[in-house]
């Protein structure tokens, strides 16, 4: 009896952006973030796929669609090793891998009624304190919050 090894089609992209990596349980958290569900060209999404590395992951590919800094940080905050594949003309241009950045600027919202950020208009300010497990502090009040209490503005 002969084995065939079967691997899933999913469709090139001429040009666009291809979110690859992202832990089963934060593929449609991710596309919340992103607004996808809004965009009008074309999306393939892929969950629960087979990973060497995770078990599982998902994909997310973006035809004609190019990230900005502000969108992959948010990305970072709840699927912090995700790699972004840049694509023109069918190739991958660019490689990224999302890092979470040592500062987050009006991206989250402080937990803290009392912080000065939640009482007069100004951008909040938040210090990554720890990056494997994503935690947060205010740079205002210093009140830490982890991931799983993360509020996006």
């Amino acid at each position: 009896m002969m084995v065939r090894n079967k691997e899933l089609q999913v469709a090139a992209l001429k040009n666009g952006t291809a979110i690859d990596h992202i832990p089963s349980e934060y593929l449609f958290k991710v596309v919340s973030l992103l607004g996808i569900e809004h965009l009008s060209t074309r999306v393939t999404i892929g969950y629960n796929l087979d990973s060497k590395k995770m078990g599982t992951k998902g994909i997310i590919k973006i035809a004609d669609k190019f990230f900005e800094e502000d969108e992959i940080n948010r990305i970072s905050l709840i699927a912090p090793s995700v790699n972004l594949n840049i694509i023109k003309d069918f190739e991958v241009i660019e490689k990224k891998q999302v890092n979470l950045p040592d500062e987050l600027y009006g991206l989250v919202k402080c937990n803290n009624p009392k912080c000065i950020t939640n009482n007069e208009p100004m951008q909040t300010r938040f210090h990554v304190i720890d990056k494997d497990n994503v935690t947060l502090r205010c740079h205002y009040c210093e009140m830490k919050i982890k991931k799983e209490e993360i509020e996006l503005l």
